[in-house]
């Protein structure tokens, strides 16, 4: 995979707090600011577009790295890689009018988008010399972590509510991080990771607990505008739990414009969650700027099942600034809808991914999208992680085969 190292340059100015504005340096090891807030990574975005071009980037690969100035990893040397290519932006001509693409995240690697944050944050903490990493997680998450932290000589610890999908936990164990179920939420998983800190002496990698899985995420956004040519769509749907890519996007945005790659016009962002867990479409629709505990969240779509985001504010603002909004869809939506995608397209969704299409579908109903609009819905892990429907027909081969009772 090119990763260009040979004109590879840093940018990075400072970090800041997201509430308050306070500076951090670059190079020491942080978690949420003095202020309990998600931390972010600022840049030389001036210095940037004099010495980078659209045309420059047009001669690396289509990989996440392609995008290193605007990247916080400093030596090239730490990069933790497991090949993050360029994931397909699919047209969807047999679902709608309209003009719907599918991004689909599940051909990265361990088979979902938490692959772009965790290779950065993995990445970040080889280059600050950290040994050993937690996290709660959903599944996705902790499967990216322990892939990119075995592949940097890390030992890594993963804590999954006990309902999280089998072969998601199988999948974090047999890549070596030292795994758990938890008789409760991710929030509790995350707890015990928190509490743990100082006694385990591991770095907390939980969502925006750390400024540089956002940077990983925003490449979702960069990917995504190079791929349309600097044209942003009109909408896109992203199933919303931490809310990382979401938050990411945006910020995506803003840099690009102010470098003068793009211009002001945005997409208008829209967050899913499921009905049994919609502490930010609660927030949004009641016009307050955090999210409350959900209690009793339950979904099918564990990635989206997360009762308390610790970047809430930010997903609010995010979907405020763009004119966009937080919708809620039920499970049985869901499930339709990833059935639909299959069954038209040939592409299997993940239940998060699903819940985008079931989305797209209750918008287009109550007016708030429009088919004349361009809508990119963002499918972030493959379909193949999770339970399908069994087949239960039977040809018994030593017996004469009625054919004519196989014609559908």
């Amino acid at each position: 995979m090119n990763l260009h190292l040979e004109n590879w340059k840093n940018y990075v100015t400072h970090l800041e707090c997201s509430k308050t504005g306070n500076r951090y340096p670059h190079s020491e090891v942080i978690g949420l600011s003095d202020d309990d807030a998600p931390i972010l990574v600022k840049y030389d975005l001036a210095s940037i577009s004099k010495e980078l071009t659209k045309e420059d980037l047009k001669l690396r690969g289509e990989n996440l790295w392609r995008y290193s100035e605007l990247l916080p990893v400093k030596n090239p040397e730490n990069v933790v890689s497991l090949g993050e290519n360029f994931t397909p932006l699919i047209p969807t001509p047999n679902l709608g009018k309209g003009e719907l693409f599918v991004k689909d995240e599940g051909r990265l690697p361990t088979g979902s988008f938490k692959a772009r944050g965790l290779c950065m944050a993995i990445s970040m903490a080889k280059e600050l010399n950290i040994k050993r990493v937690a996290i709660p997680t959903n599944g996705n998450a902790g499967a990216a972590m322990a892939a990119y932290a075995k592949r940097a000589g890390m030992s890594s610890y993963v804590f999954c509510p006990d309902d999280t999908p089998e072969i998601n936990i199988r999948e974090i164990a047999m890549q070596g991080a030292h795994t758990w179920s938890v008789n409760g939420l991710i929030t509790d998983c995350g707890k015990i990771v928190r509490e743990g800190v100082e006694e385990m002496n591991w770095f907390d990698v939980s969502t925006l607990k750390e400024p540089y899985r956002i940077e990983g995420k925003k490449t979702m956004g960069l990917e995504l505008a190079d791929q349309m040519n600097w044209e942003l769509p009109d909408v896109i749907i992203y199933p919303t739990g931490g809310g990382t890519g979401l938050i990411g996007m945006v910020k995506a945005f803003n840099e690009l414009e102010e470098m003068g790659w793009i211009d002001s016009k945005r997409p208008r962002m829209v967050a899913v969650q499921s009905t049994g867990c919609a502490p930010i479409v609660k927030a949004y629709d009641e016009g307050n700027e955090a999210a409350e505990f959900w209690e009793n969240a339950k979904t099918m779509a564990a990635g989206i099942r997360v009762p308390a985001a610790v970047g809430d504010f930010l997903i609010l603002k995010g979907i405020r600034e763009t004119n966009g909004f937080a919708s809620a869809v039920t499970d049985e939506s869901i499930i339709s809808a990833r059935e639909i995608v299959a069954e038209k397209e040939g592409l299997l969704l993940c239940p998060e991914g699903a819940a985008t299409y079931a989305a797209y579908l209750q918008e287009i109903q109550s007016g708030r999208i429009s088919e004349k609009e361009s809508v990119v819905l963002f499918n972030c892990a493959t379909g193949l992680k999770y339970p399908m429907p069994k087949v239960n027909n039977f040809i018994d081969c030593k017996s004469n085969i009625d054919y004519s009772s196989l014609r559908a």
